[in-house]
């Protein structure tokens, strides 16, 4: 899916943009604003499927439940307080694929700000996870306990159930949505933003484009195009400037990795974009922007609001930004082949445990983490040991340390290691203390000095059997 918290950013910044723009861009803000911040607006997202027809994309092997209308009483729209700007704000940031009349929202990012110490934390919820609790009301009596089919059909599937969910049939399916995922977490999810794949595309383009530093090189040999055609995409790793269908390429990517791995780099991208987001480019571009926003990103954030939150955006520093994918096998339970196709399935508790500590960091480790991004070391990750994806999980575990890491190379040359090394090159052991220490604290191995001009990293960990097994945020 598209990677919608760059629409929250476009949104912002736009909409704030209005006061500082000449009195000529009020119009075409005013426009574009009805078409945002209205779900039931009748400029609908580019490609936005008809309420009353369409249906979620099926995987081969999933049976779809029914998508019925309503058998009784449309349930009312309850009365929820806005955001009062103390307590911890939640939204859901949507990505969604609306190819072939379809709307998977294949993408679910929550993101959770905690507006007393501007930390900030990102949960994703893969599309193929199934059996997540329905709350108690009138879904329940409906679905059950839980909804049987991934969690990317809701959408679908609650649009025409006036008697489950409150709303339009143009704004069920995000209430849905807003929720079950809610209740899963233990969150009280006030808002939504989501954007479609043209969408994504056009506003990174307007924008100029995104710098990612890619910590892992993606090669897909069978990446799906219009028409059915397919090709050949590789991202190799390091800083790659990307336009709009480049990041969205980067993103989507599911079919030579995981789901899991792609939820990794949604985020990153998500970070990237708001790290460069530039006020003057945007007001350069205020009337393309707002054109491409207009028609492919919808949120129910009041507009009244607008100035909050970009006061809360500005307190924010990218740098410290968490994230948290629920993966198997500890956050889910993994199923490769069921009647329902390949499915993973909530541990409901653990999931709710962790968002729950999401914001209980040690004082201590952020103090570090800010100190070893300020050093800013370049390191490079290389699998000695053979152990499929090790260099890539060490990286992203060094990144949430604040170590600048990447894993440059997918197959490792060499396998069977017994032993981890980390090696500091042309004096980088003097000139960089503090990721010297780091890395010797987290492999338990001393620092050994090199001197070789053509290694362009500061640091370079090559692992073995003996290396810790370390994720992001760090294993429970």
């Amino acid at each position: 899916g598209a990677l919608s918290v760059l629409g929250l950013g476009a949104v912002l910044v736009v909409m704030s943009g209005a006061h500082l723009a000449v009195a000529r861009y009020d119009v075409i803000l005013a426009t574009t604003a009805a078409c945002i911040f209205d779900p039931d607006a009748e400029c609908a997202p580019t490609g936005s499927p008809d309420p009353s027809s369409g249906a979620a994309t099926l995987e081969p092997g999933e049976t779809p439940l029914p998508s019925l209308p309503s058998v009784g009483p449309d349930v009312s729209e309850p009365a929820i307080p806005p955001w009062d700007g103390r307590e911890r704000l939640n939204i859901l940031l949507i990505g969604s694929d609306e190819q072939d009349r379809a709307h998977n929202t294949d993408t679910l990012i929550t993101v959770s700000i905690d507006p007393q110490t501007n930390q900030v934390v990102m949960f994703s919820l893969p599309r193929d996870t199934v059996d997540v609790p329905i709350p108690p009301g009138p879904a329940r009596n409906v679905y059950g306990n839980v909804y049987g089919l991934k969690i990317n059909s809701l959408w679908v599937n609650a649009r025409q159930r006036g008697d489950a969910w409150p709303g339009s049939a143009n704004v069920r399916g995000y209430n849905a949505l807003k929720q079950v995922i809610g209740y899963l977490y233990g969150l009280d999810i006030k808002y939504f933003v989501e954007v479609n794949f043209d969408g994504f595309k056009k506003v990174v383009d307007t924008l100029g484009g995104v710098t990612i530093n890619v910590q892992v090189p993606l090669l897909d040999d069978n990446f799906p195009r219009a028409g059915g055609a397919r090709e050949r995409l590789y991202v190799p790793a390091g800083l790659q400037h990307m336009d709009g269908q480049a990041a969205l390429d980067y993103a989507r990517s599911r079919k030579s990795t995981s789901d899991f791995e792609r939820a990794a780099r949604q985020q990153r991208v998500i970070v990237s974009v708001r790290q460069q987001l530039d006020i003057a480019s945007v007001l350069r571009n205020l009337q393309p922007l707002a054109d491409a926003i207009g028609e492919s990103v919808r949120t129910d954030i009041p507009r009244d609001l607008v100035p909050q939150l970009l006061g809360l955006a500005d307190r924010i520093d990218t740098r410290s930004i968490r994230s948290v994918i629920f993966t198997p096998p500890f956050y889910q339970q993994e199923f490769l082949s069921s009647p329902r196709g390949y499915i993973i399935v909530p541990r409901v508790q653990r999931i709710r445990q962790a968002v729950a500590d999401a914001f209980n960091v040690d004082p201590g480790f952020l103090e570090a983490r800010d100190a070893l991004l300020e050093e800013a070391a370049t390191v490079w990750v290389l699998n000695g040991s053979g152990r499929q994806g090790e260099a890539a999980r060490l990286s992203e575990f060094l990144s949430y340390v604040g170590i600048n890491a990447t894993a440059p190379r997918r197959e490792p040359d060499v396998s069977g290691l017994p032993t981890t090394t980390v090696r500091a090159y042309n004096g980088a052991e003097t000139a960089f203390p503090l990721t010297a220490a780091a890395l010797q604290e987290i492999f338990g191995v001393p620092v050994t000095p090199v001197t070789d001009a053509d290694v362009r990293a500061n640091f370079v960990v090559i692992t073995g059997g003996d290396t810790p097994q370390l994720t992001p945020p760090p294993a429970p």
